[in-house]
């Protein structure tokens, strides 16, 4: 077996995070339309639409190292989305359905900084300029979006489902 490197790595992480950012893409939609708060549907409209560029961005990067865009399975991602079903389906039509939304959609936000940080510092020592640049574009659009959840949930998605269901 041949010795795997950082860029091996590096690449095989870009996989996994390009299947990621796919994948929500598709589950974006449907949280949309099970969110009852206009807010919190507008969110979710609004990063499908930044979630294409990930996508894009991401594409840029698999050009500057010279491989193509691929997706790996990402159990990850599979596991956080098939939670956010199930707390659409368990929760539907209660006062308790935005909230797990917002938490559900701060679990994709968390692994999405997480895996964009890695890569973006992994890029750096690899001396990808361009695609530092690029993963740290969407990670700041990735930490923007969770902190605007945070603060949805704070200010009205939480109160919400707590005084319904008082």
């Amino acid at each position: 077996m041949a010795e795997k490197k950082l860029d091996d790595l590096f690449y095989d992480t870009l996989k996994d995070i390009y299947y990621a950012e796919r994948q929500i893409l598709k589950a974006l939609p449907k949280m949309a339309r099970a969110a009852t708060d206009p807010k919190l549907k507008q969110a979710f409209e609004k990063h499908k639409e930044e979630t294409q560029g990930h996508v894009e961005r991401l594409q840029e990067v698999f050009e500057i190292i010279g491989k193509r865009a691929q997706g790996k399975t990402c159990e990850a991602i599979q596991g956080i989305i098939a939670e956010g079903e199930e707390i659409m389906e368990d929760f539907k039509g209660t006062p308790a359905l935005d909230a797990g939304l917002v938490s559900s959609a701060q679990a994709v936000e968390h692994y999405e900084i997480a895996r964009y940080g890695t890569l973006k510092a992994w890029a750096e020592k690899l001396g990808h300029t361009k695609a530092v640049s690029l993963l740290d574009a969407t990670l700041k659009e990735e930490a923007k979006t969770d902190d605007a959840l945070t603060a949805l949930a704070k200010t009205s998605v939480n109160a919400a489902a707590e005084k319904k269901a008082a």
